[in-house]
């Protein structure tokens, strides 16, 4: 029918993808697999400026990295769709690391380093809320963290399906004269 027709069938498909990782976080996703690699060069970025903006890095350039992108598109390119189908990324970075953060007690994941109890493994989200004395907060914490990213993703989504319908309007109105 119209050229963004399948811009509406990928913005439903991805919304609802996210939105199903958005329901159990701890079930994963292939971006789990692109955001690690990410989340460890944050690490390499953020060492000159401390050990603690070292450790806290990781976490933060994994969400940095793909806003860049939505920023990107939405202010460089003005394709608001790109900005909110790259938004759907950032919601699903921020409830990975809401699994990161959520395991700060007890310490079950298997990291880079191997499982967290082994000699020689690091957990960060321990180290960070430990060193701001909220170790005693992680469920809050997690909470906040899990809230902002299933947030982040309804947001994404509505707007994906809205610029996509945004971009029919105009194309028939375009068609038109």
């Amino acid at each position: 029918m119209k050229p963004n027709i399948p811009k509406l069938i990928f913005a439903v498909m991805a919304s609802l993808y996210i939105l199903w990782i958005a329901y159990d976080p701890m079930q994963g996703s292939f971006l789990d697999n692109v955001d690690l690699p990410i989340h460890e060069t944050g690490h390499l970025l953020f060492r000159p400026f401390g050990e603690f903006m070292m450790v806290a890095g990781g976490s933060l350039f994994q969400v940095i990295f793909p806003l860049v992108f939505v920023g990107y598109f939405a202010f460089w390119q003005r394709s608001f769709y790109s900005a909110a189908i790259v938004l759907l990324w950032v919601g699903q970075s921020i409830l990975n690391v809401w699994v990161y953060a959520s395991d700060a007690v007890v310490m079950k994941l298997v990291l880079t380093s191997g499982f967290t109890g082994s000699e020689g493994s690091f957990h960060d989200w321990n180290y960070l809320l430990t060193a701001t004395g909220l170790l005693d907060s992680t469920k809050g914490v997690a909470k906040v963290i899990r809230f902002i990213g299933t947030l982040t993703i309804i947001a994404a989504s509505a707007a994906a399906v809205y610029f996509s319908l945004q971009n029919l309007a105009n194309e028939e109105e375009f068609e038109e004269i």
